[in-house]
């Protein structure tokens, strides 16, 4: 293929310039940036400093070096302009070894490494094309969902329980992913259970954890009686169903797999949360927002400690890969950066299939209650933190020092989940340890001024920051959990007091672009005039107005608060009186009668 031919498929509008005969050259980009070039160099001294073909377009970089027949040599190459990119510009990247005497390509996404390499890609694409490596897809998304639910009622007719079914699914999955052959005639449904076992081995070989999450699974999935009881007819139904309905969308080497498999897991435990109150997994398009606004890159050591299906860990990994320039930082990250703790044993396992299907990543998960845990996360000493504590935690879900606090006939936690918060914070400052928190709350949290709440608020702003609130859409877990929520943001070992802390962001984020739709759940919506989803353009405002602190008449406002105060948008904001409607007086009734009758307000 000639490079004509390249400019064109890709498209010539994002062929940037810098050409030095026919190159473009990262000694001049790096002069041009006032940044100081390092040259890489292979074992015989040859300096890379010159890539064939480079195109740019919404902070995504196509780097494409041109062999006559290129080998596994040419790799380095690549690899030494990948990383010049990322220190240029911190885009992320697609690179490409592409023959000019045949129209053979092989395509990365990400740095030079089989864990990025796409094999699939045996042509090239459009800039768009390249665009959607790092993009979701809407209509994927809802195709998927479809399949999920459709999932969903296969297994019920053949008697999986709810509570097994995520993990159950998650394992066929992964065992599929990584070449579970179930097509032989003669094999008996305990053979195929075997052979899962097999695979779940080959993939946990390096995990100092290997032998307590073998025995998870096993015992939680595999042995379990309803999966032992299933006919081989049955077993092969669904494995088929999973490897031609869901299998499709999971791809591990681009963020919108990512979503996906995330959406996956989310909306199939929401059938969990209908029984299981406690239990409130986070939507995938707030976790990646979340992971956004805490900043999370390479450098960032991320905690959950209430890691649930690992979503979370599972976003905060993907952004902090895409910020990676080398495969030995993307190692770093898997093995190093990344921790979660877990206490319910069923949803464990599920996390640790979860980031086992992201390839590693998985060995800094703990099953257990974070509040045992204490000296684990000092050691781990996280930057970014991450969570959605349960919200109605029972006493055996807390530290027994605080629950020795509770008056005899309360039965969940009074502080409705702030008490992790207070305990994570307290953990990190005891080693003088800076941190920045996400954590999502019920609007309970934010608006309590006595009691329990009130109390945690006041000695949380002690030693911390009450960065920004964002008052989050009222269904945001439908059709899981009803619980109204909203994503606080801290800065750990910074007091609250501190005279150079600017006021206290607040946000009032309802619309967030989706609408319910039955049998699916919250599903995103497109633009009717542009065509482009309006969580995509949503997001970019939220975290527009929070790094530039705007306050924007019925959308944010700033305020310097302590913890007496709400912490809600509601109570700052300005009214944008041109948007209201008798539906929005009605609906602020409604919320605020619904609230009286929780609270026990009301006779």
């Amino acid at each position: 293929m000639i490079r004509a031919d390249i400019i064109a498929t890709v498209g010539r509008a994002y062929l940037t310039s810098n050409i030095e005969n026919d190159e473009y050259s990262y000694p001049k980009a790096y002069a041009d940036a006032s940044l100081t070039f390092s040259p890489i160099q292979n074992s015989t001294g040859r300096k890379f400093e010159k890539l064939d073909i480079r195109f740019v377009k919404d902070n995504i970089s196509v780097l494409i070096e041109t062999k006559q027949s290129f080998t596994k040599a040419d790799e380095e190459q690549l690899s030494a302009y990948v990383e010049y990119e990322k220190a240029l510009t911190g885009n992320k990247i697609v690179a490409i070894l592409a023959n000019t005497t045949n129209n053979n390509v092989r395509v990365w996404r990400g740095v030079i490494s089989e864990n990025d390499l796409m094999p699939t890609e045996t042509a090239l694409r459009s800039m768009d094309e390249y665009v959607d490596f790092y993009t979701s897809k809407i209509n994927d998304k809802e195709k998927v969902m479809q399949n999920t639910y459709k999932l969903n009622e296969m297994l019920h007719r053949h008697s999986i329980p709810e509570k097994l079914r995520s993990q159950f699914v998650g394992t066929c999955l992964l065992a599929l992913k990584n070449g579970l052959d179930y097509s032989t005639p003669s094999l008996t449904a305990a053979q195929i259970r075997t052979r899962i076992k097999e695979v779940l081995e080959d993939l946990l070989n390096s995990d100092i954890n290997k032998a307590e999450k073998l025995a998870l699974l096993n015992r939680n999935v595999l042995g379990n009686q309803y999966v032992r009881q299933l006919t081989i007819a049955a077993f092969r139904e669904i494995l088929k169903f999973i490897e031609d309905n869901i299998l499709p969308f999971i791809n591990d080497k681009s963020t919108s797999g990512q979503d996906l498999l995330n959406l996956f897991f989310v909306t199939f435990n929401k059938y969990v949360g209908k029984s299981d109150k406690n239990q409130a997994f986070t939507p995938d398009h707030i976790t990646d927002f979340m992971a956004k606004i805490t900043g999370v890159n390479k450098h960032s050591v991320v905690l959950d400690p209430c890691c649930g299906s690992g979503s979370f860990l599972v976003r905060a990994m993907t952004q902090a890969l895409d910020d990676c320039a080398t495969a030995a930082e993307q190692e770093e990250v898997k093995k190093h950066q990344i921790f979660g703790i877990e206490f319910d044993e069923n949803v464990y396992g599920l996390a640790t299939t979860n980031m086992l299907i992201h390839s590693d990543g998985n060995s800094n998960i703990r099953q257990g209650s974070c509040f045992a845990l204490a000296d684990w996360i000092k050691e781990a000493k996280p930057n970014v933190i991450l969570m959605n504590p349960p919200y109605n935690g029972q006493r055996i879900h807390l530290a027994p020092e605080y629950v020795k606090t509770w008056a005899k006939d309360k039965k969940e936690d009074p502080s409705k989940g702030l008490y992790f918060v207070k305990f994570i914070a307290d953990t990190l400052n005891s080693i003088n340890h800076q941190a920045k928190l996400a954590v999502l709350l019920p609007v309970a949290c934010a608006i309590g001024t006595s009691g329990e709440i009130a109390r945690l608020k006041r000695e949380i702003l002690e030693e911390n920051t009450l960065d920004a609130v964002f008052t989050l859409p009222i269904d945001i877990f439908h059709p899981g959990a009803s619980a109204s929520a909203c994503c606080m943001v801290f800065k750990i070992g910074t007091k609250h007091s501190d005279v150079s802390n600017p006021d206290t962001f607040f946000c009032y984020s309802r619309d967030d672009g989706f609408k319910k739709k039955k049998n699916l759940g919250r599903v995103e919506q497109v633009d009717s005039i542009t065509g482009k989803s309006r969580w995509v353009e949503i997001e970019k405002e939220w975290i527009e107005l929070y790094r530039n602190r705007r306050a924007v008449d019925g959308l944010s406002a700033t305020h310097k608060v302590d913890g007496d105060d709400e912490w809600l948008c509601e109570a700052y904001m300005k009214t944008d009186y041109t948007k209201l409607t008798e539906q929005d007086f009605q609906q602020t009734i409604n919320d605020y009668l619904a609230y009286l009758i929780k609270e026990g307000k009301m006779l």
